[in-house]
Parts: structure tokens; C-alpha cells; sequence
């Protein structure tokens, strides 16, 4: 298990300009640029993803229609994870039920960039793209038996819409390690199945 590194808050969202599973480029200039911007670093094989896959589906599906912006990006090697790959994506994406922006991050530039260490990794930006929150989704775990409720994640997304200060205690969030190519040096977790 690998937790998140915690970028600090008020850092500036990092630019990225990525491939949809649609086959269209999306670009974080290209976002709206009145609403909130939730970043997930998120892929197909890893268990804690897998654990919330149908609740992040009705999750991001509700806080869409309330304006919030929700992209997801995979920054997995697809020669060690292929299940990983933009075809596998696509597929998950329709499985899962998600309505939102799946992006391949192929050199891992944009995890590095937000310093996204783990599967489900989080990031929540204001309308001003400043971060605001990066954590867990809830004190849920694939082998916890605790239910899934997005309790932490939805308390951050429903101060940033209000334009309120989200509070500064915040849980990182915990899951497999990016499956890096060459691990960059903030990453100090060790691999994880």
C-alpha cells in the first residue's frame, strides 16, 4: 500500500494536454474555467480503485451536474500493467459507468507533475486552480469492511462549489503505487501488488 505524498495546498495545478479514451486531446487550459477541477489519478487493475469503481461512477456523475469538472488520468507502464493500456480504459470506463474524461498519461509527465504516488490519488482545485484538497475518498478499503460513503471527498467538493474554505486536516489517500517507469524522486513508496 502506498499513500499519497500530500502536494502541498495552494499549489498551482499543473498544466497537462493528454488523450481521451474518445481519441480527442483534453487540456487542463481547455477546462471550464468557473468551476472546481477535481484530478484523479486512477487505472483498471488496482484493487482500491476497483473497491470504489461504481461508487466513483455515481459519485462524479452527481457532482458534474452541481459543476464540478472531473477528469481521470492513467499513468501506469502499460509494458509491465497492459491491462492498464487506453483500450482497456475505454472498456472499464463503459463497465464502470463513468462519465468523465479518462486521459493516458503515457510518459508519466503529469503524474510527476502533481506528484501523484498511488491508485485512487486525488486532487481537488478551486475555480482560481489553486489546490484545496488531495486525500482519501472515505476511511474505505477493499479489506476494511467499512462502508463506502466519498464522505471525505464530498465534504471538500461541496466547500470549494459554496466557495468555502476547505478544511486543512485531510487523510492521504491509500492504494497501489503508480507503476512507474522510472520512479521519480519524491517516490519513496515501495512497489505494491
Amino acid at each position: 500500500m502506498t499513500a499519497s505524498t500530500m502536494l502541498p495546498l495552494g499549489s498551482q495545478a499543473p498544466d497537462f494536454s493528454l488523450p481521451n479514451i474518445d481519441g480527442k486531446t483534453v487540456s487542463l487550459s481547455g477546462l471550464p474555467k468557473d468551476q472546481p477541477i477535481l484530478v484523479m489519478f486512477i487505472c483498471n487493475h488496482c484493487p482500491f480503485v476497483i473497491h470504489l469503481q461504481k461508487d466513483l461512477a455515481n459519485f462524479t456523475n452527481e457532482y458534474q451536474a452541481k459543476k464540478l469538472t472531473v477528469v481521470g488520468i492513467s499513468s501506469n507502464d502499460v509494458n509491465t500493467h497492459p491491462e492498464d493500456g487506453p483500450d482497456k480504459m475505454k472498456a472499464m470506463a463503459e463497465k464502470s459507468g463513468w462519465n468523465f474524461p479518462y486521459l493516458y498519461d503515457e510518459t508519466q509527465d503529469v503524474a510527476k507533475a502533481y506528484k501523484a504516488a498511488c491508485t485512487p490519488d486525488f486532487f481537488l482545485f478551486d475555480k482560481n486552480r489553486k489546490l484545496v484538497y488531495r486525500g482519501q475518498f472515505d476511511d474505505s478499503r477493499p479489506s476494511n469492511g467499512l462502508p463506502i460513503t466519498g464522505a471525505d471527498l464530498r465534504a471538500a467538493c461541496d466547500a470549494a462549489l459554496a466557495g468555502k474554505d476547505v478544511p486543512e486536516q485531510q487523510k492521504p489517500s491509500i492504494g497501489c503505487n503508480i507503476k512507474w517507469k522510472d520512479a521519480p524522486e519524491y517516490f519513496t513508496g515501495k512497489p505494491a501488488v
